[in-house]
């Protein structure tokens, strides 16, 4: 049985050549799949890369990817502004012609702003395929990993789930053998109400008290609800042993559990019963806050 958390974190580095970086990658629970993407700025084109690599890789739950990239060199080149040079140039020269002053050095013509630019270095098509590659493989890595730290976390749910499924068979199991259940039992209990009946009002008809008895025994039958109950806990054994995702299934199992644990509690005629049924109530509460952890 292969059952994944829909709750996990993983973080993956690479690098190439000047640059370096990590993702990010982590998801909590939610109803379906819902991917956000944090890139910098620049490297939105891969988005639906990213979108569809999560969507392969993942069937429920709120994901959150997000690329750091960092650059060991500044990726600058210095360029000299010819243009802003001739037009300093020119102005030193009449400068120097109205104060009679003395030319100009170099270091001081270069210092001024606009001679010199910084310019970032471009990057043929070529390398920027390279990067946005490398970008992908290291992205899958982090999904593998993530992958791989929900499924442990899955592991611990299995476990958890199972123990609670059989609790529940056991539970149900018990309120089958309840002493309470017993044909005589009930017939007993009954016995004791229509005597008791019989006392306040003798007008009665006893035909009619008879019917009334049966009409009782049978809304207090419970049976039914006891063979639904065995039968979801084989079908939860069932989906725990799929490889699919069977979060929302087994959600929705849980909710049937509770139907018919309910209808016990309402039905139920004795005390012992009503303690086993709330106690069902509360182990299938349990189970319904594990399932919504499964994707």
């Amino acid at each position: 049985m292969t059952l994944r958390s829909m709750t996990g974190f993983a973080r993956a580095e690479g690098s190439l050549g000047a640059s370096s970086w990590h993702w990010e990658v982590r998801t909590v629970n939610g109803r379906g799949l819902d991917v956000r993407v944090r890139l910098p700025q620049g490297l939105e084109r891969l988005e639906p890369v990213v979108r569809d690599a999560c969507a392969k890789q993942l069937r429920r739950g709120n994901c959150s990817a997000s690329l750091n990239v960092r650059r060991e060199s500044s990726g600058q080149r210095i360029q000299l502004n010819e243009e802003a040079l001739a037009q300093v140039a020119e102005a030193i020269d009449r400068a120097t012609g109205l104060c009679k002053a003395e030319p100009a050095r170099i270091d001081g013509v270069l210092a001024m702003k606009g001679v010199l630019e910084f310019v970032e270095l471009e990057e043929s098509e070529a390398e920027e395929d390279a990067r946005h590659a490398a970008f992908r493989d290291t992205l899958m890595v982090a999904l593998d990993q993530l992958n791989a730290a929900r499924e442990a976390e899955g592991k611990r749910l299995c476990d958890v789930i199972v123990s609670l499924v059989a609790t529940i068979e056991d539970l149900v199991d018990a309120v089958e053998r309840a002493p309470a259940r017993l044909p005589e039992r009930v017939s007993e209990r009954l016995s004791e109400q229509i005597a008791r009946l019989g006392q306040d009002a003798g007008a009665f008809d006893p035909a009619r008290l008879h019917q009334e008895a049966v009409l009782l025994a049978a809304k207090a039958d419970i049976q039914e609800e006891i063979d639904r109950l065995l039968s979801h806990v084989a079908a939860a054994r069932e989906l725990l042993k799929s490889d699919d995702a069977v979060g929302r299934r087994l959600d929705f199992l849980a909710q049937e559990f509770n139907r018919e644990a309910n209808t016990i509690c309402s039905k139920a005629n004795d005390v012992e019963i009503t303690g086993i049924g709330l106690e069902l109530k509360a182990t299938i509460d349990q189970l319904r806050e594990q399932v919504q952890n499964i994707e």
